[in-house]
């Protein structure tokens, strides 16, 4: 993820949807038969898609208004969702849906649907301030039919498949976020060293000097985190404030850096010429999905007041 991102956050979030949404959570809660029909395919040809968001259900994700009728041997999925990563290519999608509105969200069910499904459609595609080779569209549920066996885990449990499975994810887009930091740090050490201005380099002046070293603080401090918090996961260590920190933390940064680029480049920062402003834009993503950053701190601010 930091590697892709420091060239194209756009690569680095298509993989970490695959990798980290829609992978991990096969493998954790998948029976043999969905892991023996889907992640051969997962691991060559197929890209997959995490459905989550929708209109009325953003923060509020457990608000959401889709639908899932049992059928017998297959389910009904109504609704729509939006903001969908990797859904304009995805062939495989990770669909949550209430199947028991009653129960609130202990009604809440995974379903994995296959593009071909009849009654699924991939609808309308955003356009983006930023990450704009990242597709993110909607989906449209009208009377889809899902086979009984493409439920993700247990009937009723998907709330549980969608908040460890974010949980992880906050990790991934920390990394994303420092990536991108890191780029546009790259970009702006070489041009500071190349400018030159009243006789000498930018990069001479004690100002210029000062917001890079606090630039390049900021950025070793967030890649710490985000490897701290992926050292706890795969330690099986509980990992949940550190997730919400170096996401916090991370995509913060990353618009602070990415702005200070812009900055030092001046003129030439603002124009699509150079690399700087569009991973600014890019940048802002970081504190909006995978958990506003106002979630992640009331995440935080719940695990340490209790």
């Amino acid at each position: 993820m930091e590697a892709f991102s420091r060239v194209d956050p756009s690569v680095g979030v298509c993989v970490d949807v695959q990798n980290t949404l829609v992978i991990n959570a096969l493998l954790r809660y998948g029976g043999e038969d969905i892991k023996h029909r889907y992640l051969p395919k997962l691991a060559t040809a197929t890209l997959g898609s995490y459905a989550l968001s929708e209109a009325g259900s953003g923060s509020d994700a457990f608000a959401m208004a889709a639908r899932a009728v049992d059928g017998g041997d297959h389910w009904t999925l109504t609704g729509r969702k939006l903001w969908i990563t990797n859904a304009a290519e995805a062939d495989l999608f990770i669909v949550f849906a209430n199947a028991n509105p009653a129960a609130g969200y202990r009604g809440i069910t995974a379903f994995l649907v296959e593009r071909g499904f009849p009654g699924f459609t991939v609808g309308k595609k955003e356009d983006k301030l930023g990450i704009r080779a990242s597709s993110t569209c909607e989906l449209l549920l009208e009377d889809c039919r899902v086979p009984r066996g493409n439920v993700l885990g247990e009937v009723g449990k998907g709330y549980k498949v969608a908040i460890e499975t974010l949980n992880e994810g906050r990790i991934g887009i920390g990394a994303q976020m420092v990536g991108l930091a890191k780029g546009a740090l790259d970009h702006t050490l070489k041009y500071a060293s190349e400018r030159r201005q009243f006789g000498k380099p930018i990069a001479e002046f004690q100002a210029v000097q000062h917001q890079i070293a606090r630039a390049a603080t900021d950025l070793h401090a967030a890649r710490l985190m985000v490897y701290e918090a992926a050292r706890l996961r795969d330690a099986g260590r509980g990992f949940l404030t550190e997730a919400a920190m170096c996401k916090l933390f991370s995509s913060e940064v990353a618009e602070r850096i990415t702005s200070l680029a812009v900055n030092l480049f001046g003129g030439y920062g603002f124009v699509k010429d150079y690399p700087v402003e569009k991973l600014f834009r890019d940048s802002k993503i970081g504190q909006i999905y995978e958990g506003t950053s106002n979630l992640q701190l009331q995440t935080i601010a719940k695990q340490i007041l209790g």
